[in-house]
């Protein structure tokens, strides 16, 4: 395994294990505050490591041969990542219109700003690094996968636009848009892994900015 190959596959490390200890934390805070949109940050943050694996099992593959289509491991990880994204998007709208009717209003919002500060500054690192890798590589599979971190990105902008006006104004209904806010990108998720699994496609469909890279893997 090569040197790039190497920092590639050490990358979706990080991201597995990162989104693993946000999705604890996260949770863990948005249930003890009453906070939806930031339990939903957390819960999506667990759907993106079964995301992740399937992408660290790309970059193995790399290893021995050029990745031109997914295999069935990756294909199953993307059925599981929809599934779980739909059902998180209807989730969260059940539980937003509960808590209008019910006027549940989170106890604080703080632990979101911090978890949102420090996920916009990882999830930026990530993108870029993923992306110089990619490029080096010349992998349309890895490119893809630091453009589709675009979404964890404006998650976590959501997150703090949420949680932020809330902490200055306590107005609950900050809090029940910032949860739908990711219901929406949840459900596009969801959307966009079942077409990965239906066209086999490696390139990235969730930004209207991705790069289209034609050429393969070169190992050299």
């Amino acid at each position: 395994m090569n040197s790039l190959i190497k920092k590639a596959f050490t990358l979706s490390l990080i991201t597995i294990f990162y989104n693993l200890a946000e999705g604890l934390i996260s949770v863990y805070f948005g249930n003890a505050d009453e906070t939806l949109a930031l339990l939903g940050f957390g819960v999506d943050s667990f759907v993106e490591v079964i995301s992740g694996i399937g992408i660290a099992h790309m970059i193995l593959r790399m290893k021995y041969s050029k990745v031109q289509t997914r295999d069935e491991f990756e294909k199953t990880a993307l059925k599981i990542t929809g599934s779980v994204f739909y059902l998180l998007t209807a989730g969260l709208i059940a539980g937003s219109v509960l808590n209008i009717i019910h006027n549940v209003k989170p106890s604080s919002t703080f632990p979101g700003i911090i978890i949102a500060v420090i996920s916009i500054a990882t999830m930026y690192w990530l993108m870029t690094s993923k992306l110089k890798v990619g490029k080096e590589l010349n992998s349309d599979a890895i490119i893809a996968d630091a453009n589709c971190t675009k979404t964890c990105f404006y998650l976590s902008f959501i997150l703090l636009a949420s949680s932020g006006l809330y902490e200055v104004f306590g107005i609950a209904y900050f809090d029940i848009l910032g949860s739908l806010g990711i219901a929406y990108f949840a459900f596009k998720e969801g959307r966009e892994a079942f077409e990965k699994v239906k066209s086999g496609n490696l390139m990235c469909n969730c930004e209207d900015n991705c790069e289209p890279v034609i050429q393969k893997p070169s190992l050299k």
